[in-house]
């Protein structure tokens, strides 16, 4: 079977990289934009970096800002409306993956409204026509939902989260500056950074992974390893490393798939709104253990990668181990917590297990699993 390659049609990266936005609007004559924002970045003068030069150039656009940082059904249909009545032509999302995937659903629906349920858009819609144009700006280094073909929504009523994956969702051109990374705190960075390195290694040992994932993913490693605790502490050349990191990450994932990690994940934000990338970085150690007998080898590119000294002269389960340890040693120095006491209640496992098993990483995971091994790897976190 041929392995398929979707990115973006153009990418910016480094220092004043948002510059290219007003002329790649003007140069394809679009006349209004619709900007997708969450309300911090509005408050904290984030957004108006974009919007500053939007004005300059007298280039019309309005703000929508009612996004949950995971965000709801309700949130994607007032945007479709909200964009709708506006008049624009082009979308511009600027924000983590909460503003980016509302950005991304409100684009596809707005040229396919049969979806507009939302919910029908879980896993592969057969959408028809590819959103609206769309310009991705990241402000974390984590998600890089500017480069993937997924999006993930919050069913409220259902207590859960989807997975909508889809080759027309995913921005014309993505626009990574550092710059627009700089104002995030500690605590974001390293929850963000540590979803990056979730989704390089979950990528790496995935089912579906290819040669020119595993080049993206083992480089993403490296960059993510050497720079997510300079990023915590915000040197420039730590925001600049895991912004170009967390962005090649998300060129391997979202052609090949994740595993289990993410699928657990997502249920933990959608019942108790855990951070997303703080259940990845709590859980990333565990879904490595319990991939190990089936994936370990791969483990050592892995290790090496993460600068884990004298690897290539262990045996495959020592070169495992050694590559976990790196794991949680890195979760650690950026203040994730531990595991997830405090945090997951006994009476939400089998439902929490449930909806990781229906969740659509899972299949990607190279070990088989079940309702019941999870809710044990669950269980052996609290």
């Amino acid at each position: 079977m041929a392995d398929r390659i979707v990115l973006n049609t153009i990418s910016y990266h480094g220092h004043g990289a948002i510059d290219n936005i007003v002329p790649e609007l003007t140069k394809r004559g679009y006349k209004k934009a619709f900007i997708t924002s969450d309300a911090d970045l509005l408050k904290f003068g984030v957004t108006k970096k974009v919007t500053d030069l939007l004005d300059k150039a007298s280039f019309p656009y309005s703000v929508y800002s009612d996004i949950k940082p995971n965000p709801t059904i309700e949130n994607v249909q007032s945007g479709v409306a909200a964009f709708c009545e506006s008049g624009a032509d082009c979308i511009i999302a600027i924000g983590g993956g909460s503003s980016m995937d509302t950005a991304k659903a409100i684009g596809i629906i707005a040229t396919n409204p049969e979806f507009a349920d939302v919910r029908s858009l879980e896993g592969v819609a057969p959408t028809k026509n590819h959103a609206v144009f769309t310009i991705a700006v990241p402000t974390t280094a984590g998600t890089a939902a500017e480069v993937t073909i997924n999006y993930v929504i919050t069913d409220v009523e259902k207590k859960r989260k989807f997975v909508c994956v889809d080759v027309n969702d995913i921005p014309e051109i993505a626009v990574v500056d550092p710059d627009m990374m700089s104002s995030m705190p500690k605590g974001l960075t390293a929850a963000t950074g540590m979803d990056a390195l979730t989704h390089a290694i979950e990528g790496y040992i995935t089912k579906g992974h290819c040669t020119i994932s595993d080049m993206f993913h083992l480089e993403a490693i490296r960059l993510i390893s050497e720079n997510l605790r300079g990023a915590v502490a915000n040197t420039p050349e730590g925001r600049e490393g895991m912004a170009l990191g967390q962005y090649i990450a998300g060129m391997g994932f979202s052609n090949v798939g994740l595993g289990i990690v993410h699928s657990m994940a997502h249920g933990l934000s959608a019942l108790y709104d855990t951070p997303h990338g703080v259940a990845c970085a709590i859980l990333l150690p565990v879904g490595l253990e319990y991939n190990k007998s089936v994936a370990g080898e791969r483990y050592r590119a892995v290790g090496r990668a993460m600068g884990v000294e004298g690897i290539d002269s262990m045996t495959t389960d020592e070169a495992a181990d050694a590559t976990i340890a790196a794991v949680r040693k890195l979760s650690k120095d950026v203040g994730i917590p531990e595991n997830l006491h405090g945090i997951l209640k006994e009476e939400d496992v089998m439902f929490l297990s449930e909806s990781a098993y229906a969740d659509a990483c899972r299949p990607g995971n190279p070990r088989e699993t079940s309702v019941g091994e999870i809710a044990q790897l669950y269980r052996s976190q609290m």
